[in-house]
C-alpha cells in the first residue's frame, strides 16, 4: 500500500503516537472485558512470491500460495475482491483452502462501487458482489467500504443512504480518506454518530503520511485495523508496541473482535513484522493468535525490538476530553449471518438471505438468492 507513505529519512521525524482516548468511545465499550474475545490477524494479500523461501516452501507455485497462507495467519484482508467481482465458484475454491481452520476472509467491496458509481446507483453491483461473498460461509469476516481520497462530506448523503441500504445480519466497515472528512469537528462527529447508528465500524489507517486517519473512534464493539510499515523500520516496532497496547485497554473495557491487517510499502517483509505483532499482542493482549512460521524454523532477527511485553504493563491512553458527548444508547452487536458446512464435493449452500432496508431514491440492494455451490474436495 503507498497510501501515506514518506521517505525514510522523515519517518523519524513523525510523531506515531496515537491519539487520546475518545469520550466517544465510552457509548459502544461497556467497561468490562467480554468472555470470549477474538483475535484476527493477516496481511493484505497471499500472492506473494518474495514469500517463497521465506514463509512458503521453495518450488511453491502461485495456484498454492492460498494454501500456504492459511497455515500462517488466521485471516486475509481481501483486497482481490475491490478489482472484480467474483461469483460463487470462485469465492467456494478459495473457501476450501481454508477447510476445517478457524478462518476469516474480510472483502474489500469492488472500486465499480466505490470509486466509479455514486453508491445510490450500485445496487445491482452490490447485490453481485454479495452474492459471491456469501458463499465463506461461516469464514465470511467484516466487509469493508474503501473510498478514495476526493470523496468528501459533500457526497455524505449517498454514503449514508448506500451504508442504511445494506444487509443488517452482515458486519461492514467503512475508511475514508479525504482530509475534511476529519479536520471538519461537526463533520467528523456527524460521521461518527451517524456510523454508530447504521452499526457500521469506522476503519483505523495508520500510515505515516495521514496521521489524521488514525482517529481512534469506535463505533461497533469491533475494530478493522490497516497498519501500514515501513519495510522494518525501527518506528514499526514501537508502533505495534503502542498498538498492543491500545487493543488492550479496549479489550479491557468490551471490545469483542480484533481485525489487524499488516501492511508495507515493501510486502516482501510483511511477515517478520506480522511475527513481532502476534507475539507482542499475545504477551500484551492474553489472547493466543497464530502465528506465521519461517521455512527456516527461526524467526528473522528483529531490526529494533522493544522492551519485552511483559515487562512493559500496558498503560491506560491518555482521556480525550475535548469529545462532544451524544446519545449514551449502547450499540446492538450484529446478528451473526448464517453460514454454511463446507463438505466434500459439493459447492458450500450460502447463508440464509440477509435482510436488506430500501437503499435511497427507490434502489434497494437485493439480497443474493441462495447459492448452490459444492461442497469443498479434499486438498
Amino acid at each position: 500500500m503507498d497510501f501515506g507513505r514518506v521517505s525514510t529519512p522523515e519517518l523519524s521525524e513523525i510523531d506515531f503516537k496515537l491519539p487520546a482516548e475518545p469520550v466517544f468511545n465510552k457509548k459502544v465499550l461497556k467497561g468490562k472485558r467480554v468472555k470470549n474475545p477474538q483475535a484476527w490477524l493477516g496481511c493484505a494479500k497471499w500472492g506473494r512470491k518474495e514469500w517463497i523461501g521465506k514463509i512458503y516452501p521453495k518450488g511453491t507455485k502461485e495456484a498454492d500460495f492460498l494454501g500456504e497462507y492459511v497455515k500462517h495467519f488466521n485471516s486475509i484482508e481481501l483486497n482481490a475482491t475491490h478489482y472484480q467481482i467474483y461469483g460463487p465458484p470462485t469465492i467456494a475454491k478459495w473457501d476450501a483452502k481454508a477447510a476445517g481452520m478457524d478462518f476469516k476472509f474480510c472483502p474489500k467491496v469492488p472500486q465499480s462501487i466505490s470509486h466509479f458509481s455514486t453508491l445510490i446507483n450500485a445496487g445491482d453491483k452490490t447485490t453481485s458482489f454479495l452474492e459471491g461473498v456469501l458463499t465463506f460461509g461461516e469464514h465470511l469476516g467484516p466487509i469493508f467500504l474503501q473510498l478514495s481520497d476526493k470523496f468528501s462530506p459533500a457526497r455524505r448523503d449517498n454514503l449514508y443512504q448506500y451504508l442504511a441500504s445494506l444487509p443488517k445480519d452482515l458486519q461492514f466497515f467503512v475508511e475514508l480518506r479525504h482530509p475534511q472528512w476529519f479536520e471538519d469537528e461537526a463533520v467528523r462527529i456527524e460521521l461518527f454518530d451517524k456510523l454508530l447508528e447504521l452499526n457500521v465500524g469506522a476503519i483505523i489507517t495508520d500510515t505515516a503520511g495521514r496521521r489524521d486517519i488514525a482517529h481512534m473512534h469506535l463505533t461497533v464493539p469491533k475494530i478493522f485495523i490497516r497498519f501500514v510499515g515501513n519495510s522494518l523500520h525501527p518506528t514499526d516496532y514501537t508502533r505495534i508496541d503502542d498498538w498492543a497496547n491500545r487493543i488492550k485497554y479496549w479489550l479491557d473495557n468490551g471490545l469483542e473482535e480484533v481485525y489487524f491487517f499488516m501492511h508495507m510499502h515493501d510486502e516482501a517483509t510483511s511477515p517478520e513484522l506480522a511475527l513481532y505483532m502476534t507475539e507482542k499482542f499475545e504477551a500484551v493482549c492474553g489472547i493466543p493468535v497464530k502465528k506465521p512460521v519461517f521455512v527456516t524454523g527461526e524467526a528473522p532477527a528483529k531490526t529494533q525490538s522493544s522492551k519485552a511485553a511483559k515487562s512493559e504493563p500496558a498503560k491506560a491512553p491518555a482521556k480525550d476530553k475535548s469529545s462532544k458527548a451524544a446519545k449514551s444508547e449502547p450499540v446492538k452487536a450484529p446478528a451473526k449471518a448464517k453460514s454454511s458446512k463446507a463438505a466434500k464435493g459439493e459447492p458450500a449452500k450460502a447463508p440464509a438471505k440477509a435482510q436488506s432496508s430500501k437503499a435511497a431514491k427507490g434502489e434497494p440492494v437485493k439480497v443474493p438468492a441462495k447459492a448452490k455451490s459444492s461442497k469443498v474436495a479434499k486438498k
